[in-house]
């Protein structure tokens, strides 16, 4: 086994090449960092927000369907509609820190990552009432600083196994559905948007319609759908060889 490889299996792989921690090969061999969880449990993700045009909606479709997810909000967004991060809280979900900005930690002056999720995770507990246990970096670009800043404020950081390319302006509830539905496993940890923050607009309605045929397609195979808190991302009991 090369140096490189042992150093991605190891988990260093934020350290040497955080450019790359987005690409499926990479969180491959980092399942922890990508989300992989318990066997029979589906971490369902929902990113940039909170908005006050859609995320409203997909509390209500969650509460419909009966199922709880992780939020991983911006700053930004939670300090335009604060009473939405308190709602997310107060209806079981689970709230994350994602930044303060949609930037890629890559451009942006040294310091600014770390400043900003400090900033966020304050903000999180002030508004909500709740400690933030998770940090998922904008594009999934996990630099040292930013995993610095996770292990300083106690989150720990997590992409995705999966996701339903629902930031674009052609997607559509079918698209997202047969986007995801490889990934639709035990294990899994699906990323999706409940804002248009940074998509194009209006492509939460994909996210939105897609939800009930994602979560009934894993209730089918006896998979239970939920937050990333009850998914067992970092327990002795996930896969073997996790990083």
């Amino acid at each position: 086994m090369s140096h490189l490889t042992r150093a991605l299996a190891g988990g260093l792989l934020a350290h040497a090449l955080p450019a790359a921690t987005w690409l499926p090969p990479v969180r491959l061999l980092t399942p922890r960092l990508a989300g992989r969880g318990g066997a029979r449990h589906v971490a369902l993700t929902l990113d940039d927000g909170p908005d006050a045009r859609s995320t409203p909606l997909f509390l209500d479709e969650l509460a419909r369907l009966g199922c709880h997810a992780t939020f991983f909000v911006l700053g930004a967004m939670l300090q335009r509609d604060p009473s939405l991060g308190r709602r997310i809280v107060d209806e079981g979900h689970e709230i994350a820190v994602h930044g303060w900005h949609h930037d890629n930690a890559l451009k942006t002056r040294p310091g600014r990552v770390s400043a900003e999720v400090r900033r966020t995770v304050r903000l999180i507990e002030d508004v909500c009432g709740a400690t933030p246990s998770w940090y998922r970096p904008p594009y999934g670009v996990l630099t040292a600083e930013a995993l610095f800043a996770a292990r300083r404020d106690d989150l720990k950081p997590v992409l995705w196994t999966a996701w339903g390319r629902d930031w674009t302006a052609s997607a559509t509830p079918r698209s997202v559905l047969a986007t995801l539905s490889p990934g639709l496993e035990g294990g899994a940890t699906l990323l999706l948007h409940d804002s248009d923050a940074t998509s194009a607009p209006g492509a939460w309605r994909a996210s939105l319609g897609a939800l009930p045929g994602v979560v009934g397609t894993c209730r089918a195979t006896g998979l239970t759908v939920g937050p990333l808190r009850d998914h067992e991302v970092y327990s002795p009991s996930t896969s073997p060889g996790h990083s």
